[in-house]
């Protein structure tokens, strides 16, 4: 029989000892011996020399391996083929190469796992993203996609910093919930019911008391209501969790399963909700600028969608407020016609609001006092009983990026908000208990975690900036 080749494994120990690349270019100095782990990008061979292209997933940036003819290294490099993941010795030079600030002279290469170039499907050339998504589980180690996830990675941990820093608790509402949110988008039901053979009421309809919970369950649209009862308990919380909908909507700018931020503060009113939603997205903004530039700089040439100084001057810039009825006025008054129609009582459209973002005011606007009707019931009426004290964030070209509102916490008018609705009373006791037993004036907003991810990256599909999407007919990985 014959033997099949031994993959030779290293002791762990020896794993430990590396150094990852971004620490190699921005904290080692020429002539110390150093070990890296990575996978290979390319591989030549030129003149009793091999050069080697390393990354390991810690930068942006890349390292050249100079492998010497007559290093015990060249043996090995059969099977430094693109995509293998090696472990490479040596001495740290500096770069007589442009672009470079360090090379790695290596004397020892050892492999951990090998590649077929053949098959291995990322090679040296131009793949499209929807390529890319066919083979979700290898896209990451792209220039593109490190640099997205790098980069969420430094949003998501600004996310905690910011909220953790101002006293907010972090709270985990429920993945499982009995509640659709009323309205906040179409529903994923759970159940452990036969599909095929439900138990059935006697008039015909499926008997939810005989699945799991005793009654009908869905996977959760938004935390916010959990939110408000720990907001009237611990004063200010921020959820940040996955959330879903099942909306048939194949879109550049929709998934059925994305994260939410969504904060929730008692005794505060829309002005204290306004500022806050500034003052987080100029933070997120920071942070990815002071932690994130190499990525951003590369998505910037890749894409040509938001650039440094977009960003810079969006970290910066102060939101114009306008009502929403004023924002119709400004609409009506320009002469080109919208696709949607413009009137006082419809929703904004994205295509008005980024004639408000882009041309009306040219940076970002926070629209307030919608009508009352197109907005949820648990929204504060204000005195005018025709709109309520909500606010939309819109941001340059893209539209709407955060919503929220001051919170109805009087109980005679949120119940006559939810009849008018047609929100059953029955369903939601617990919230307008909340409303009986020391009710407060509170405010949230929420924030779709991925559109924020998607606006700072310039990514032209959403579906790029999650590790796994979710949305109509896929559900791959």
């Amino acid at each position: 029989m014959r033997k099949r080749p031994v993959t030779q494994i290293f002791n762990p120990e020896e794993i430990v000892e590396r150094i990852l690349i971004k620490d190699i270019l921005y904290k080692c100095t020429a002539g110390e011996t150093v070990t890296v782990c990575g996978w290979v990008r390319t591989r030549r061979e030129s003149k009793g020399f091999a050069f080697i292209v390393l990354n390991d997933g810690s930068s942006q940036e890349t390292l050249q391996l100079v492998v010497p003819g007559d290093a015990p290294a060249f043996g090995e490099l059969h099977r430094c083929n693109t995509g293998a993941a090696i472990r490479a010795k040596g001495i740290l030079k500096e770069s007589p190469g442009k672009g470079q600030k360090f090379e790695v002279e290596v004397s020892e290469i050892g492999v951990f796992g090998d590649s077929d170039p053949e098959k291995y499907p990322l090679q040296k050339k131009g793949h499209t993203l929807e390529f890319l998504r066919e083979i979700g589980h290898l896209r990451p180690r792209t220039n593109t996609y490190g640099a997205v996830f790098r980069l969420r990675n430094i949003l998501a941990s600004a996310v905690h910093d910011f909220f953790q820093s101002r006293g907010f608790a972090w709270v985990h509402t429920p993945i499982i919930t009995a509640s659709d949110c009323e309205g906040a988008g179409e529903l994923f039901s759970v159940t452990s019911l036969d599909l095929e053979n439900p138990p059935k009421k006697e008039e015909g309809s499926v008997d939810f008391t005989q699945d799991y919970f005793g009654k009908r369950a869905y996977l959760t649209v938004s935390g916010q209501l959990e939110a408000e009862f720990f907001a009237m308990s611990l004063g200010k919380v921020y959820t940040f969790g996955p959330t879903f909908r099942a909306e048939d909507s194949n879109t550049s700018r929709h998934l059925s399963e994305f994260w939410m931020i969504e904060p929730e503060m008692a005794f505060a009113d829309l002005m204290d909700d306004m500022r806050l939603a500034e003052e987080f997205f100029h933070y997120l903004c920071v942070a990815v600028l002071e932690k994130g530039e190499s990525e951003l700089s590369f998505l910037q040439n890749q894409y040509k969608r938001i650039s440094l100084e977009d960003l810079k001057r969006l970290s910066e810039t102060s939101f114009v407020h306008i009502s929403y009825s004023d924002a119709i006025k400004e609409l009506e008054n320009e002469k080109k016609s919208f696709e949607f129609p413009v009137q006082w009582g419809l929703d904004l459209q994205s295509e008005h609001e980024r004639y408000l973002t882009d041309k009306v005011f040219n940076g970002p606007v926070i629209v307030t006092d919608y009508p009352k009707d197109i907005k949820a019931f648990y929204m504060r009426l204000n005195p005018d009983e025709k709109t309520v004290a909500a606010m939309d964030v819109l941001v340059p070209k893209i539209g709407e990026i955060i919503g929220g509102s001051q919170r109805e916490e009087r109980l005679d008018i949120l119940e006559m908000r939810m009849r008018q609705t047609g929100v059953p009373l029955d369903n939601l006791q617990w919230y307008l208990d909340l409303r009986r037993f020391g009710s407060a004036p509170h405010a949230g907003f929420g924030l779709g975690f991925e559109r924020m991810v998607q606006y700072i990256t310039g990514m032209p599909n959403i579906r790029d900036v999650i590790p796994c999407p979710r949305a109509p007919q896929t559900i791959g990985f």
